[in-house]
């Protein structure tokens, strides 16, 4: 639904007001309480990542680009501050702004996970917690669906949108399901019968968008609903599986009924995840590999399915603690739809977008500085487009 200027300027007065007037309710919170306890129940976060990139060779221009992300989160101890026992709030607020890098390398995934469509401030999560015991938590409002489910910890130092969650269910829904750079309304409950053992599922509005989008919070579910579950082992490794379903059909991206209208079909996938500790502990370096495939329905989105692996290493010097390396692979195949349709539009695709990073953080003082070199065979799956090499220099710091 489009939106006049003054309706968005609005919304993100809105954006700001309620993020902030959450933060000053929780500080007037904890005043109250703060002499009975010994941590506060107010914690408070800032963080700032600004990325200097641009494609080097290949792809569709060769220029700099310089884009940003602004965060500041704010957590409550619900207990502490007013006793509500086992209860959470978190709260995060987005600020993205600069240039779309991906618009000159041309890739199908993306290369830089800071980069957003609309460039503006967000109330990116809000959300509350309670837990069972220590068996059991539920949480509701929204929620950010990539930060519990189909994810690897160790693939986070990459920066490629793909090793963040898997293209073929990043495609999907109205707008994108509830991820960066906006959520949507959920509720997630999470079982744990072990420390090793994990079960959880959320059900999340398939129409994603928050305060600072055009339309703010879709409080109706008109489109229907987003259904995803995942199990698995975590301990000196990780072994998971998840899958998901739209409950509302959309429309197929090829296939279409006698009267020339789309024909409606189910989105929906599934998701295995891989990890393991090769080598180290807490202390000195350690060695950590990945690796996940996902796949999908093949008729609602571009993609069908895609893999992703590497290998992190962590206190890659013994004398630089925050040094860390990383090197992953990702490949996303397209679905036959897709290609079909590019074929009736005088284009010839390949069968799949794969690309290859190599990353290396390090801190100096309060800085953190991350160089990265992305190299994408066939971007956008286009044979004519040169294989593009992109470079990334990031810059981050946080308090």
């Amino acid at each position: 639904m489009r939106q006049s200027k003054a309706r968005g300027a609005d919304i993100n007065r809105l954006a700001y007001r309620l993020a902030a007037g959450s933060i000053f309710i929780a500080a007037g919170l904890l005043a109250a309480r703060a002499h009975a306890e010994d941590a506060p129940a107010l914690q408070l976060g800032v963080s700032y990542t600004a990325d200097v990139t641009g494609a080097v060779s290949g792809g569709l221009a060769k220029r700099g680009r310089v884009l940003d992300d602004l965060q500041v989160a704010a957590d409550l101890d619900l207990d502490k501050a007013v006793g509500w026992k086992g209860a959470t709030v978190h709260v995060l607020l987005l600020n993205n702004s600069g240039a779309a890098p991906n618009d000159d390398a041309g890739t199908l995934q993306g290369v830089d996970n800071i980069e957003v469509t609309r460039q503006r401030a967000r109330l990116f999560e809000a959300w509350v917690e309670q837990g069972f015991g220590d068996k059991g938590s539920v949480r509701a409002g929204l929620y950010d669906l990539n930060s519990e489910f189909y994810a690897n910890d160790s693939a986070g130092l990459l920066i490629a949108p793909a090793f963040g969650i898997g293209s073929e269910l990043a495609a999907t829904g109205p707008n994108g399901p509830s991820i960066f750079p906006s959520t949507a309304l959920a509720v997630r409950a999470r079982w744990t019968p072990s420390e090793t053992l994990y079960a959880q599922a959320a059900v999340l509005n398939a129409n994603a968008g928050v305060l600072g989008d055009p339309g703010g919070v879709h409080t109706s579910f008109d489109n229907g609903v987003l259904i995803i579950a995942e199990a698995g082992w975590q301990g000196r490794g990780k072994v998971a599986f998840g899958t998901w379903r739209y409950t509302d059909k959309q429309d197929d991206i090829r296939a279409v009924t006698p009267t020339g209208g789309p024909v409606h079909s189910t989105a929906k996938g599934a998701y295995v995840l891989l990890e393991r500790q090769l080598s180290g502990g807490d202390e000195g370096r350690k060695t950590t590999a990945f690796a996940r495939l996902g796949v999908s329905d093949g008729d609602t989105t571009a993609f069908k399915g895609g893999w992703q692996a590497g290998v992190l290493v962590e206190r890659v010097f013994e004398s630089r603690p925050d040094s860390a390396f990383s090197v992953g692979i990702n490949q996303a195949f397209l679905s036959g739809k897709f290609r079909d349709n590019a074929f009736d539009a005088g284009q010839r695709l390949t069968r799949s977008e794969s690309a290859i990073e190599v990353t290396y953080s390090d801190k100096i003082g309060p800085v953190t500085i991350q160089p990265d070199l992305q190299y994408v065979k066939d971007p956008g799956a286009d044979g004519g487009v040169g294989h593009a090499l992109v470079a990334i220099l990031r810059f981050g710091v946080a308090f």
